[in-house]
């Protein structure tokens, strides 16, 4: 009878460690959306902080250098130029006497030779900015990753001590005649 009810009391033992580990299990899964919701958040929320940070720092001058690099760096940059040298190229070939730079262009040369001397700076400052924000961004994410792996790290070393304490129980369940 005494032999009855300590396998009884094992089984009893048993089933609530397996109730306690599926309740773990819930809470672990409650735990690991929380914990991928206010990872998001947080996302979101540095990123943004962040713009608003860059916001409050750009000057006008950096503002206008990523227009203008945004600008010169499009199709309609392109085609929009194409154009204008098109009507610059024609009109003082075909005009007569009205030509202002006739061939071969020396007037429009030295206008492209500016606008070239001039956009290429502005454009590295706005990328140099922009690569200064990507550093900043990819720094935040690495934190943000990290966090998440040691996070990860303790939750399989508490599914260690679960399944740890799982064996004994059985184990010790074996050794009982």
């Amino acid at each position: 009878m005494n032999q009855e009810n300590h396998e009884t009391s094992l089984l009893e033992c048993l089933e609530e460690e397996a109730k306690e580990a599926e309740q773990a299990n819930e809470l672990e899964e409650e735990h690991l959306l929380r914990i991928t919701e206010l990872v998001s958040d947080y996302k979101g929320a540095v990123k943004s902080r962040l713009s608003q940070e860059q916001d409050k720092k750009t000057r006008w001058s950096d503002r206008l250098a990523d227009k203008i690099a945004s600008f010169g760096g499009s199709w309609s940059f392109i085609v929009i130029f194409g154009l204008f040298l098109l009507v610059w190229m024609l009109w003082n070939t075909l005009s007569g006497k009205l030509k202002f730079d006739p061939p071969p262009f020396i007037l429009l040369n030295l206008c492209l030779s500016f606008i070239a001397a001039f956009q290429a700076p502005v454009i590295l400052m706005s990328q140099n900015r922009q690569e200064a924000r990507d550093k900043h961004e990819a720094m935040i994410d690495f934190a943000i990753n990290y966090k998440a792996e040691e996070e990860n790290i303790e939750m399989q070393r508490q599914l260690k001590r679960i399944e740890d304490m799982l064996v004994k129980l059985v184990e010790d369940k074996e050794k009982q005649p």
